[in-house]
């Protein structure tokens, strides 16, 4: 087995995240309210020495040095280094910390805020002009012809996948250009638009198959099981793996749910499967899709419903999209999801519990997670690694990348790429976001000598 190594690995978020970072001062901070509040209680607590019978006293014996014993006790809790002085400069270093962890949020919400606001802008602008968007299309699509033609030997494919960010771009300005129409609309209403143009219909789930097995190691098996599922073999009508991890006495202690990417892109007239484009736009959108459905009755076929028993979502492209999105609703189930890892989704704009680790997997030339033309927040709960595999094509970019059976070749030695591969690398890695992440699954790869995998099969009721 090898793997082939990606480059330019950079993480975001997570344990040493900048919103982290952000926690600590708020940490600090009310560490520093507790400082100041015992300063403080010292501070009154000296103040009763002033008054203290004994010493008024002794005055009568030694006026001149109760005199100065009272002058330096007042100097010592009043003066302008004094105790109560120190216990108000304390206070204000906790409300400057907390002052500068809000200025810092606001900061990273503005400009992504503004960012959004400047793509809905252009978007406007080109529409609102008369014959403006053909124009802007006939004019950009001159110049990038141009660049295609002159530096890319009209390889088409080639420069989208050099320039991933055009995707985001062209994604912000479509709101803006819909509102010119008279109707304004942000990006979450344009999806929302687009999803109610696809039914999305009741879940049915057939089991297919169950399977003793290893349990995973460690980040790259995780990815190896999902490109399983990814890919079956034999033809098999599975989109669902639920790998029930075990402890030496076969008792469950987690659920990992292996959910694959889009396998049919199908029109909103014409309904397809549970791994189908109207899933897609529905998951966007914030809706409970079919595919979900199927989610939550396998996991409570498998026995996870209600346990405690910790539950890691697992998703490669659409599967990343649903894995997220199905987060709050599991939870609300009564399933105990603590962890999610996705790989090439769009996922930026979804929200996940605080409590919930998250891992986000980007290949930077991959188009597929700028979808949703939004960057991945920067909170302590989620860890963003992208990283650099060039391969020219869109689908190679965005392949999840493990190891390809050669029947002509069957000795060929094995080596994975693109995500697994870069999974490979992460459990080397000593970042501390990555390390962090890898530490809170554990349960998941060090916690049991075995798995049993429970394959289903997601349908839409009545469809094939």
């Amino acid at each position: 087995m090898g793997i082939a190594p990606v480059a330019d690995i950079q993480v975001s978020g997570g344990a040493d995240g900048f919103r982290a970072k952000g926690e600590d001062l708020v940490a600090m901070s009310a560490l520093t309210d507790e400082v100041a509040g015992d300063t403080l209680k010292t501070a009154v607590a000296g103040h009763k020495f002033l008054a203290e019978p004994d010493v008024l006293a002794s005055a009568l014996l030694n006026p001149s040095g109760v005199a100065k014993f009272e002058a330096a006790m007042a100097m010592a809790l009043d003066g302008p280094t004094g105790l109560t002085a120190t216990s108000a400069a304390i206070g204000l270093r906790g409300d400057a910390l907390r002052a500068t962890k809000l200025a810092y949020e606001a900061a990273d919400e503005l400009a992504a805020r503004g960012l959004d606001a400047s793509r809905w802008m252009a978007g406007l602008a080109v529409a609102s002009v008369p014959g403006g968007t053909v124009v802007a299309a006939l004019g950009s699509g001159t110049a990038i012809a141009a660049d295609v033609y002159a530096n890319y030997d009209g390889d088409w494919q080639k420069w989208l996948v050099d320039h991933p960010g055009m995707v985001d771009t062209l994604i912000g300005m479509s709101p803006g250009m819909l509102s010119s129409l008279g109707v304004p609309v942000d990006l979450a209403t344009t999806l929302d638009l687009l999803a109610a143009t696809y039914a999305d219909g009741t879940a049915d789930l057939d089991p297919v198959a169950s399977h003793p097995n290893t349990a995973p190691h460690n980040l790259h098996d995780i990815l190896l099981g999902l490109d399983e599922r990814n890919r079956p073999r034999n033809g098999e009508p599975s989109n669902i793996d639920v790998r029930v991890v075990k402890d030496a006495n076969d008792k469950p202690i987690g659920y990992i749910v292996d959910i694959p990417g889009t396998k049919d892109w199908n029109a909103p007239w014409d309904p397809k499967s549970a791994n189908d484009s109207g899933v897609n736009i529905d998951a966007m959108a914030g809706n409970r899709t079919v595919l979900q459905q199927g989610i939550e009755k396998a996991l409570h076929e498998a026995g996870a419903q209600g346990t405690g028993v910790p539950v890691m979502l697992v998703g490669h492209s659409q599967g990343g999209i649903v894995a997220a999105q199905s987060t709050n609703d599991l939870i609300s189930g009564g399933y105990n999801v603590t962890h999610v890892v996705t790989a090439g989704s769009p996922v930026g704009r979804i929200d996940i519990p605080g409590n919930v680790q998250m891992l986000s997997l980007e290949n930077k030339g991959d188009i597929v997670p700028h979808l949703d033309a939004g960057d991945n927040p920067n909170t302590a709960n989620r860890t963003t690694v992208t990283f650099e595999n060039q391969t020219g094509s869109v689908g190679g970019n965005h392949d999840i990348g493990g190891y390809r059976y050669d029947e002509q070749n069957p000795n060929k030695p094995r080596v994975d790429q693109n995500y697994v591969a870069v999974a490979g690398q992460l459990d080397q890695s000593s970042d501390p976001s990555v390390r962090r992440f890898l530490d809170s699954a554990e349960v998941f790869t060090q916690g049991g000598p075995k798995s049993t995998t429970l394959t289903y099969h997601v349908k839409r009721e009545g469809v094939n």
